[in-house]
This record gives C-alpha cells, sequence and structure tokens, in this order.
C-alpha cells in the first residue's frame, strides 16, 4: 500500500464518480482484441490510434473478449468517504483520488498556465465529450471534454490478463500518464504525436512519481512502488500486448512503444524530477 500522509487533505471534487450507472444506448466499441474505440472523433482508449486520432491512452489494450472490466459498482459517497490521507490507505477508490489530487498539485506548480481538470469513475459505460466508451477499452483522455475517465477494476485486468504485478503504485502511473496526456493537450502536443505522446506521457507521470512527496499528500514512494510502476508500464508495452493477444510482434504497428521503452521514458522522467527532459 502507498504512504499516503495520514493528515493530508483530499478533494474529492477533482473526482466525477459515475460508478453505478448506466448510459442509454448501445456504446461504440470496435470489436475483438488490439480494438479501439468508434467515437465522434477517433479516440485512442489506452492505445494506439492507427486512424490518427487526437485523444491519449495507455496502451493499445483492451479486455480481450471487448466486454466489460467487471460487475457494476454500487454507488458510493467519495466526497464524505474521502477526505484524508488515512482514507486513501483503506479505500481504493480514495487512494485514487489522492493521486489524482497529488499529479494536479504537482502540474499546478510546475506548470504555467496548467488548468486542473476531472478523472471520471465509471463501470459499464459512460458517455463523454468524445463519445461512448465501454470500461473494456480501459483507462483513456478525452480532449473535448479535457477528462480523464478509469474504471477502477482496471487493475484486475493488468494483473489478470497481461501478467501485471498491478500493486498499488501501478495505478499512480495510469493516473499520471493520462493526466501527461493533459498537460499536453494545454501545450497543444498531443494531436497526431502518436508513440513519441505516449513516449512523453510516461515520462511526465515518472516526473510526477519523483515529485509526489513534495506535494504534501504521500508520505514516501518507495522502490517497491516504483517498481509496481515499471511494471504496469512493461505490461502495456506493444510487444507484450502482441505477443498476448497475436502470439507474435510485428513492430511496424508499434503506436506506443515496446516495454523496454515504456519503462525507459517512465525512469527518465522519474531520475531527472523536472519535465524538461521530457
Amino acid at each position: 500500500m502507498s504512504d499516503f500522509r495520514d493528515d493530508a487533505r483530499l478533494d474529492p471534487s477533482q473526482v466525477d464518480d459515475r460508478r453505478g450507472r448506466r448510459r442509454r444506448g448501445r456504446p461504440v466499441v470496435a470489436g475483438g482484441g488490439l480494438a479501439t474505440l468508434v467515437v465522434v472523433i477517433v479516440v485512442v482508449l489506452l492505445g494506439g490510434n492507427p486512424l490518427g486520432g487526437d485523444g491519449g491512452g495507455l496502451g493499445a489494450l483492451e479486455g480481450l473478449d471487448g466486454s466489460a472490466i467487471g460487475p457494476g459498482s454500487p454507488p458510493v459517497d467519495v466526497a464524505s468517504e474521502c477526505t484524508t490521507g488515512a482514507d486513501a490507505e483503506r479505500r481504493d477508490d480514495c487512494r485514487a483520488i489522492g493521486y489524482v489530487n497529488s499529479i494536479q498539485a504537482y502540474w499546478a506548480t510546475s506548470l504555467d498556465g496548467y488548468r486542473p481538470t476531472r478523472t471520471v469513475f465509471f463501470d459499464g459505460d459512460v458517455d463523454t465529450a468524445c463519445g461512448a466508451a465501454t470500461s473494456a477499452v480501459g483507462p483513456f483522455y478525452c480532449p473535448r471534454d479535457q477528462q480523464i475517465y478509469i474504471d477502477l477494476g482496471f487493475m484486475a485486468v493488468l494483473r489478470e490478463q497481461f501478467g501485471a504485478t498491478a500493486g498499488p503504485f501501478a495505478q499512480a502511473y495510469v493516473l499520471a500518464h493520462e493526466y501527461g496526456h493533459h498537460v499536453q493537450n494545454l501545450q497543444g502536443s498531443l494531436r497526431g504525436a502518436g508513440s513519441a505522446a505516449e513516449l512523453q506521457a510516461d515520462c511526465l507521470a515518472g516526473v510526477w512519481a519523483a515529485n509526489a512527496v513534495a506535494t504534501g499528500i504521500l508520505a514516501s514512494v518507495t522502490d517497491d512502488e516504483i517498481a509496481d510502476a515499471l511494471d504496469a508500464a512493461a505490461a502495456v508495452g506493444d510487444d507484450r500486448i502482441q505477443e498476448r493477444t497475436q502470439g507474435q510482434m510485428d513492430p511496424e504497428t508499434w503506436t506506443h512503444g515496446s516495454s523496454e521503452q515504456r519503462q525507459a521514458a517512465f525512469r527518465k522522467g522519474l531520475d531527472a524530477a523536472a519535465p524538461g527532459i521530457c
């Protein structure tokens, strides 16, 4: 478990909790294996975007059968349940809020003109300004509404289908990567950047990790937690995903970088601890 400061004050208003809701109509998802979401504009949802969309995700990864990640969660009041670092230690959703708060606190002091945005918790399916999505497509950033979307059950997919350890700090890596896309979008560097944008987002995630304790929300980031983040980065490398979903690799189709490249990008940001290196 990540070491949050027990007395740290969490800000649940940075999260829009839509768990337990269902959208009307059928989500539009391209089928099978290495799929992308087909929306008003084509947005990468955890993956490569061969159609040239302007969104950002973690890797070309989807539930292998195209189904939802897990069962729906009952509505909970994160505004009252997730208020301190101690809450982040005992609840998965509160921990995600703590990471979101820390990530945004870092960028607010490190990037001129940074505009905070919200992370949307959902399960099953969700409507976004980029179109309709199911939880099967994994965490993603929608540039149309500048929000991050995540089904918190995604960690189980990394662990059970893609062999990641998926410890608590893997969740931090995923969120920091998506907020890296928000930073890119604010700077005008997200659209059409492909694998360069994805590796840069990994690098920016590493920069946050190096500065996480300084935000006052986390008490420490241990070597074991960094290992969790690096393991998650490897799990969503194009080579690892293709091996697990297709049984072979095709480097010419890579859109996000290999496991080694993704780990190296995160480590580069972590070691430098400054976004200029990215």
